[in-house]
């Protein structure tokens, strides 16, 4: 069957995945298009394509043990040098984050995998582009906040065009996967994941 590379990523809901992905795009990076806006749990990962039914057992299982939390996201950051990226930060809603993409990989699931550099949830807004691009985008993005509650994850699969497309999304406690309006309440803060 082959191999598949997928991704785990908490999508940031409209309005804010959508103009953060044409400001993106605006600031030149051709990959803008191709990768819905997002958290990643779980960077592009190389699997087989027959543990796919394993993968979403356990993604399933991960979700079910979640509960929603807040997310906030608020100013910009880069891992500049060591990475050429500029993000959105995840100011609230982080601990949870963690949480979730230490399940994600856990070592007795299918989706063990050493990370490149140490956990750090963002929203990339400019990746591998002209260091005067990046800088703008820094700037530009500076006084940037959105936020939701964040009730869920998903499994993307990355196709032979370099687009990121959703195969399933994983309520957390095995509820609803919508998105509530803003300012809904939550019952519990993000840490009790």
């Amino acid at each position: 069957m082959g191999t598949v590379t997928l991704g785990v990523s908490i999508a940031v809901p409209e309005p804010y995945g959508s103009l953060l992905q044409e400001r993106r795009a605006g600031f030149g990076d051709p990959a803008a298009h191709g990768i819905p806006t997002h958290v990643t749990l779980l960077p592009p990962t190389e699997v087989h394509a027959e543990a796919l039914p394993a993968i979403e057992a356990h993604l399933a299982e991960v979700a079910a043990a979640g509960r929603p939390f807040p997310m906030r996201l608020f100013g910009t950051g880069t891992f500049r040098p060591l990475s050429p990226v500029v993000f959105v930060q995840v100011v609230e809603g982080a601990a949870a984050c963690s949480w979730l993409q230490k399940r994600v990989r856990d070592t007795s699931g299918p989706l063990v995998r050493e990370l490149q550099f140490p956990y750090h949830p963002h929203v990339t807004v400019a990746h591998g582009i002209a260091e005067e691009a990046m800088d703008r985008a820094y700037e530009e993005l500076s006084e940037y906040e959105a936020a939701w509650t964040c009730a869920s994850f998903a499994l993307y699969e990355q196709g032979a065009d370099g687009v990121w497309r959703k195969l399933h999304e994983y309520a957390f406690g095995g509820g609803v996967t919508a998105v509530p309006a803003q300012g809904s309440p939550v019952d519990e803060p993000a840490t009790t994941l």
